[in-house]
């Protein structure tokens, strides 16, 4: 039987048209992150809640009521550089134009 989080890597990795790291994490000779791609560094986290994914379900109704696209911009206080969280299938698809306009 297949774990959840094992689930959730293979969907991600199907999305970009690849295959999840087996072994992921330090026992792969392939690469620590979860996800086999040739530019890309994916680390893929399953927990039960996240306190980012409260922030994120606030700005996707908010952006929603006003039929806008939500992305969601962090940044920790006396920290250098901010984060940019959108949904993953915006994210797919802003990859394939990057990919079509760099080929």
């Amino acid at each position: 039987m297949s774990k959840s989080w094992k689930n959730v890597e293979r969907k991600i990795a199907k999305s970009l048209n690849t295959e999840r790291v087996p072994l992921s994490g330090g026992n792969s000779k392939i690469s620590r992150g979860d996800v086999i791609h040739d530019q890309l560094y994916i680390e893929v986290k399953t927990r039960k809640s996240m306190a980012i994914m409260v922030l994120w379900r606030t700005t996707l109704g908010l952006a929603r009521a006003e039929g806008k696209i939500p992305i969601l911009a962090i940044k920790e206080k006396g920290k250098h550089g901010e984060l940019a969280i959108i949904d993953w299938k915006m994210f797919v698809e802003l990859w394939e134009n990057y990919q079509k306009c760099h080929q």
